[in-house]
């Protein structure tokens, strides 16, 4: 039974210089409810078993490649083998990767984008429904406790009818051509072969269009987009920029970009209804504005007795003491493992427990790409409607 161990967890990828892997990890082990017992974390094997013994593995559990691990594993006894894994490799091998976990049986816990492509990303979830298993996907900025009040007061109607949204994230890390370097991870996201029809779009767009469906409740029905490429040579965009229609009628401007030379993770978001605006920063992550049409402004400050149910369940600590980066990470983790336990117990998971990225929101993230690309390259300014297919 697993509501009396830890689940056991294998990863592929996160080797060598890679900056997600160790950050899926430090988030997955935080609650003391996942161990990590396998992995191949690196196409080159002894990269792979220099990452497993960092991890202390043993060492006939650090594999050569994901479709051994995936096989031995599968084989191994119900008591010992994998209970997930997390992928965290270049979006190119996604779809291959996730698909052979969900067939062995194993839940899956994916970086975004969910795939290579649309395409790819309609026959994952069809492999999702079919196999039954739980797959989480890490849009790791809905799982600040911030963020969660911010929805949870919208669906009460605090704000009356939502109009407006501007939402920004704003980089400066690929300002130059630091891809023709080596030695970081700017190779695979700017190189389309491996990261698929968008660059900063779907690196970081994906991110602030997801945290404006996510706290509005809304979805998007349109754009009109222009994409950009500053750094010369590069063959992808490193700037997005678009204006958005929504389904409940709400209006917004979104801008993502990695050649703001300078900034660092300018994360934000403010939303504007009838009453009021709610604001929200990524580098200050524990404070909520509201600024009131009728009244003083208010700050809200996480961690404190008056926020909502759904903030308090993804809070770790008292107000005052600030959670970060990795706690939101670790929020995924914590509800992801709450669902997979629940199902397995043949109990419905609660509201909070289901309270974090799947599927559909990895199918919309390739839909937002590709209606993206559709309308940001055609410099013909006009609106398009969001790609189903």
């Amino acid at each position: 039974m697993m509501n009396n161990r830890r689940l056991r967890m294998g990863m592929v990828g996160g080797g060598g210089n890679a900056m997600i892997g160790p950050i899926h990890l430090r988030a997955a082990l935080m609650e003391n409810d996942i161990e990590l017992v396998c992995g191949c974390f690196s196409r080159k094997y002894d990269t792979s078993v220099e990452a497993g013994r960092k991890w202390h593995l043993d060492a006939g559990r650090i594999y050569r490649d994901y479709r051994e691990m995936m096989e031995r594993e599968a084989a191994l006894p119900e008591g010992e083998r994998m209970d997930f894994v997390a992928i965290v490799t270049p979006n190119k091998v996604h779809y291959e990767q996730a698909a052979l976990a969900l067939d062995k049986g194993f839940d899956v816990v994916l970086d975004k984008p969910l795939t290579f492509s649309l395409d790819e990303a309609l026959r994952l979830r069809q492999k999702v429904e079919a196999t039954g298993r739980t797959l989480a996907l890490t849009h790791t900025y809905t799982g600040y406790p911030a963020v969660k009040e911010m929805k949870a007061r919208i669906a009460e109607g605090q704000l009356g009818r939502l109009r407006l949204v501007d939402v920004e994230y704003i980089q400066g890390w690929l300002s130059q051509r630091i891809e023709l370097e080596g030695g970081n991870n700017a190779g695979w996201r700017t190189d389309p072969a491996l990261s698929g029809k968008g660059g900063c779009v779907g690196d970081i767009g994906t991110h602030a269009w997801h945290l404006a469906e996510y706290v509005s409740g809304q979805r998007v029905t349109e754009l009109n987009a222009e994409l950009s490429t500053f750094a010369p040579g590069r063959p992808i965009d490193d700037d997005a920029v678009a204006f958005l229609h929504f389904d409940g009628g709400l209006h917004g401007v979104l801008h993502a970009t990695q050649v703001a030379a300078g900034e660092e993770n300018g994360l934000a978001i403010r939303i504007s209804g009838e009453r009021g605006t709610f604001e929200w920063h990524q580098m200050e992550p524990n404070t909520l504005i509201i600024r009131w049409a009728d009244r003083p402004a208010e700050i809200i400050r996480t961690g404190n007795g008056y926020m909502s149910a759904l903030a308090k369940w993804n809070t770790r600590t008292p107000g005052g003491h600030p959670e970060g980066y990795i706690e939101a990470f670790s929020n995924i983790y914590r509800n992801f493992v709450a669902t997979v336990r629940a199902r397995a117990e043949g109990r419905v998971p609660t509201a909070e427990e289901l309270d974090f990225p799947g599927i559909d929101d990895g199918v919309r993230g390739l839909q937002f790409i590709e209606t993206m690309v559709k309308a940001g390259y055609s410099r013909e300014l006009k609106w398009v409607k969001w790609v189903e297919k």
